[in-house]
């Protein structure tokens, strides 16, 4: 068993890949083995949880989630604990698992009560696991309600916290201070409503199956270690120019520049698009102001639309079919979303092998994608999938468990972060932060998920009751040394 931190990738695996693993490991083993280690990896989580709690409230649904409930409660039981069962199901209609763990836990003197115990230390959440596409309802609701009014008690739940979908993190789930997921990581504990409603996350993959498929996504691991070389000069780490700042927006531009220029790029140019071109920045001295129009974009990381308004429709014909390697933003994919020549100089660019990345935030995305964000949200894995497939770009798709995909990619899904980035600025940061390792030379794929990564440990890392700026944040993101030549 092992907690879930950030650092280490991990694959993780859908509703299908999970129970095809399922079958594939319990074919192997001997009847009800796969149950009675899971109910086992629960119940000692609960005692690491709760060493010293007398009292555990069991809420079983009528599946197999609600079996591995059982399980643990016979555990619990011969260990001198009391636990205390709400069994949802019928014995007539329970999976032969799952009824077998029930006679175990009546041999055994659990207690089955039909009440919801007025008293109990740890709560365990075994009422609806894998592929439960169905609202809580009648008991499962109470308990539900029971659980959610917890206070300061831990809740475990087993496998996900009931009624989150596996696969895509949405649902009407209750929130858990830990989960344990059991044979496989699933997608949906780690992006959109899924790492509120999980908590601390455990997995144990109860032996293995030894075949494992496809992964349907993986849990993004910490960049390598990038070490520059003492022959290096700022030229072995390339170029940026960040376009944006329309009137009244230009800190989004500076922002953004800031962070490339953290991040290590050799040399990082600001390109104001409203008013003359600044001397320099007192506080920053080594950004350098210049027209858009005077660089040689062929040989650069250009970040596009950091701030740009309107006035980034201009630019962005020229900035598609010249730049190197390019980071697309805010005000440029809005534009791009409604003009359909311009979408197709973003499609080309991956024809003739540029790198392109773009940071979408959920209601971006939906009009790149000509749907409502709501829709985004549904899905978030689906809807980077969508936008590189329209596309042929690289994918940041930003949100609590922000989302990188590429062609021919398994998809990512960022462990790092919280709320501390719901701030404006913090999106500019990012694309200053790709457009940094992009520079440097590495693959768009790779310089967008690093620095999403990166980007989510510089507000994980940032003091406990310090309000994070984006201006803080561009000057933390950035490691000291800066991503490594190509």
């Amino acid at each position: 068993m092992e907690r879930i931190r950030p650092g280490r990738s991990w694959p993780l695996f859908d509703t299908a890949a999970s129970r095809a693993i399922e079958q594939a490991c319990a074919a192997s083993l001997p009847a009800h083995t796969l149950m009675q280690r899971a109910g086992l990896a629960v119940a000692r989580l609960a005692l690491a949880i709760a060493p010293h709690a007398q009292t555990v409230w069991i809420a079983c649904g009528p599946g197999n989630n609600g079996g591995d409930g059982l399980e643990a409660a016979c555990h619990l039981r011969a260990w001198g604990k009391d636990p205390v069962v709400c069994w949802s199901g019928q014995e007539a209609g329970s999976p032969a698992d799952a009824r077998a763990s029930l006679h175990r836990a009546q041999a055994l003197n659990v207690r089955f009560v039909e009440q919801v115990p007025p008293q109990w230390d740890l709560a365990i959440d075994a009422m609806l696991g894998l592929g439960a596409g169905r609202p809580l309802e009648g008991l499962l609701a109470e308990w539900s309600t029971v659980l959610a009014a917890a206070g300061d008690r831990p809740v475990l739940a087993v496998d996900l916290p009931s009624g989150l979908n596996a696969d895509t993190g949405t649902g009407s789930a209750l929130r858990a201070t830990h989960t344990l997921s059991l044979l496989t990581l699933k997608p949906g504990l780690f992006t959109a409503l899924g790492r509120d409603a999980a908590g601390e996350i455990w997995f144990d993959e109860l032996g293995g199956a030894g075949w494992l498929p496809e992964p349907s996504a993986r849990l993004a691991g910490a960049p390598p270690s990038r070490i520059r070389p003492h022959a290096s000069h700022k030229g072995s780490y390339g170029d940026v120019a960040v376009i944006g700042g329309a009137a009244g927006m230009g800190g989004a531009t500076l922002l953004a520049a800031t962070a490339a220029l953290h991040a290590g790029a050799g040399r990082v140019f600001a390109c104001l698009l409203a008013g003359p071109a600044l001397p320099y920045d007192p506080i920053q001295p080594g950004l350098m102001f210049r027209p858009w129009e005077s660089l040689e974009l062929g040989h650069m990381a250009v970040a596009c639309g950091c701030g740009g308004g309107d006035a980034i429709r201009a630019v962005l014909p020229v900035v598609l079919s010249k730049a190197g390697s390019l980071v697309l933003d805010a005000d440029a994919l809005n534009a791009i979303a409604g003009d359909t020549q311009l979408q197709t100089l973003l499609q080309a660019r991956s024809r003739r092998g540029r790198a392109t990345v773009i940071t979408p935030h959920p209601l971006e995305a939906a009009r790149l994608l000509g749907c409502a964000a709501t829709a985004v949200q549904a899905d978030r894995l689906a809807a980077g999938n969508a936008l590189v497939e329209r596309f042929g770009c690289v994918v940041a798709l930003k949100g609590s468990g922000s989302v990188t995909a590429g062609p021919g990619q398994v998809a990512l899904i960022n462990p790092t972060g919280n709320a501390r980035l719901a701030t404006a600025g913090t999106g500019d940061v990012l694309a200053g932060l790709i457009a940094a390792w992009l520079a440097a030379g590495s693959t768009a794929f790779d310089a967008a998920a690093q620095a999403v990564y990166a980007h989510g440990m510089a507000a994980d890392r940032w003091p406990p009751g310090q309000a994070l700026t984006a201006f803080d944040l561009a000057r933390a993101a950035g490691s000291a040394e800066g991503p490594d030549p190509g």
